[in-house]
Order: structure tokens, then C-alpha cells, then sequence
């Protein structure tokens, strides 16, 4: 279980130092090209959730995420001695819930800084703890996925 809690305070640091860099180190809006048409890093914030939906409604995402929250170190508990795929995407999810949140509550929008151009869509500009968010998402599906066809095997 102090594994799980290590890797949610890793994400949450790592998070937190980054986009502190570019709040402080970059212009809003200023630039820096890492792969041409490709990546860049981009100083930009965000007032609302995903590509920009709910703007400013900061009490709504204070008590929704305090929710998500509690309820994810419930699951974590409940499940991280069962599947240890589950405890990091469950650990995953909640570092990303507290990165967005702290920057939430201290900046009132999010930093975010990960810029992606895919062919000619420009993909919105995301963080270290939105990647976390997706990524545990995934990895919930794949543990899921997986704990049902072990289930179904073992039935047989």
C-alpha cells in the first residue's frame, strides 16, 4: 500500500515542479518548439475542465473532486492487494485528481503546458496530471478487462 501512495506523491511532485516552471519561467502563451509541427511546450491555463468545458465553475470541481478523491482511495484500498494493476491505475488516478486540484485551489485555473500537433489537428494543451488521469484511465479498462476474463476462466 506505501508503494501506491509513493507513486501518487511522485506524479503529484513531478506535476506540481513542472508546471510551476512554466508559471513562472514562461510568458502565458510563449512557446518553445521540442519537436517541430509535433510538441512544443506551451504556457497556457485552464479556468475549466477538459478542453476548456465549465469555465470557472471552481466550486463545482472543489466538491466533485473531493469525491473523486475519497472514493479513489476507498477503491485503492479495497483493491490494491488484489490486482496490482489496478492499485497504479487507481494510484494514477488520484495523483491526477490532486495535481489539478491543488492548482484548482491555489491559482483558481490549472497550468497546463504539453502542447501535441497530430497531422494538422492541434490536440488541447494538457499536464503531468492529465496524462496521469488518461493513463490510469486505461490502465482501469485493461485491469478490468483482465480481472473479468481471469474470472471466467476460473469459472470454467
Amino acid at each position: 500500500m506505501i508503494r501506491n501512495y509513493v507513486l501518487v506523491a511522485f506524479v503529484i511532485i513531478i506535476d506540481q515542479w513542472t508546471k510551476w516552471l512554466v508559471a513562472t519561467k514562461m510568458n502565458l502563451h510563449e512557446s518553445i518548439p521540442i519537436i517541430d509541427n509535433f510538441f512544443y511546450i506551451t504556457s497556457h491555463r485552464n479556468a475549466g475542465a477538459a478542453w476548456g468545458i465549465l469555465q470557472g465553475q471552481m466550486i463545482f470541481f472543489y466538491i466533485i473532486t473531493v469525491i473523486v478523491i475519497i472514493g479513489l482511495i476507498y477503491l485503492l484500498h479495497k483493491y490494491a492487494h488484489e490486482s496490482k494493476l489496478m492499485a497504479v491505475s487507481l494510484s494514477l488516478f488520484l495523483a491526477g485528481a490532486i495535481g489539478n486540484f491543488i492548482d484548482r485551489l491555489f491559482r483558481q485555473e490549472v497550468v497546463d503546458f504539453l502542447d501535441v500537433y497530430i497531422f494538422t489537428y492541434d490536440y488541447p494543451i494538457f499536464n503531468i496530471a492529465d496524462s496521469a488521469l488518461v493513463i490510469g484511465a486505461i490502465m482501469t479498462m485493461i485491469a478490468m478487462f483482465l480481472d473479468e476474463r481471469n474470472k471466467k476462466r476460473n469459472v470454467s
